[in-house]
């Protein structure tokens, strides 16, 4: 069995299935997917992740505000906390750092990723984490704030091993997404041979970054297939064992969603 462990399925695509969500999950059913993790991104889409989570026995979610998702409103610890508490969530997130595209709102990015992390540790959950172009105050803020025990995920990774070990130190697991199979991610690729198989996570991330042979393509959580074959011929280890480990990996790091 697969997990797709970081996917949108409010946000996808349906036009090639005629708007029918269903067939979306009945495609990655019928290539091995038996869990997916719908991430929420800000306060307005709470109640749909939940609601999605609530209507398939084999959906599951988070909630959270996006770091490129603070403008439009933030949580507290206690909003965070009485959001957590809501059926079928299993981590806090998506929060995190991005650099990259915003750094005019560096500061209120960093109080929300505080929050999510405070409020994780007060709720035993795990968090999940953006980060781009922000590895230092990323790991600074997790080593502040976080809960070890509980620790988290850096989801969708795309920077650098020396910032996958410093995670990992901290308790915390690597998910690699369809990025990993593009040409000009060689660098990626070594984190992908280096990362310990248990601590190890694949992801869509769909309807984004589809993985090669449909990069450009809207993504769909079925292609997480297509991720962990790859990661698991460049370790050179059968698929089914990647399969396995991985989803292994995903329900130690979230039990809630057993």
């Amino acid at each position: 069995m697969l997990v797709d462990s970081h996917c949108h399925l409010d946000r996808l695509k349906l036009d090639q299935f005629e708007g029918d969500l269903d067939a979306v999950l009945d495609l990655a059913r019928s290539r091995g997917v038996g869990k997916f993790l719908c991430v929420g991104i800000s306060l307005d889409n709470v109640d749909r992740v939940v609601d999605l989570a609530g209507k398939y026995d084999d959906v599951v979610c988070s909630v959270g505000v996006h770091p490129l998702d603070v403008d439009s409103g933030l949580a507290d610890v206690d909003r965070l906390l009485e959001m957590a508490r809501k059926p079928n969530v299993v981590a806090l997130g998506e929060t995190g750092l991005d650099y990259y595209y915003s750094t005019e709102t560096r500061e209120v990015q960093q109080q929300s990723f505080v929050a999510h992390l405070q409020a994780a540790g007060r709720a035993e959950l795990p968090v999940i984490v953006h980060t781009r172009d922000a590895r230092e105050d990323t790991i600074e803020l997790i080593r502040e704030h976080g809960d070890p025990e509980h620790a988290g995920v850096l989801h969708c990774f795309t920077e650098s091993w020396e910032m996958a070990r410093a995670a990992l130190d901290l308790n915390y697991y690597i998910s690699l997404s369809g990025i990993v199979t593009f040409k000009n991610a060689e660098a990626l690729r070594d984190v992908a041979r280096k990362v310990p198989l248990d601590r190890l996570l694949v992801e869509t991330d769909s309807p984004y970054l589809a993985p090669v042979p449909y990069r450009g393509k809207p993504n769909i959580p079925a292609y997480v297939r297509e991720v962990a074959e790859f990661i698991a011929e460049l370790r050179g280890i059968p698929f089914e064992q990647l399969a396995a480990i991985t989803t292994e990996n995903f329900y130690r790091l979230f039990p809630r969603a057993a």
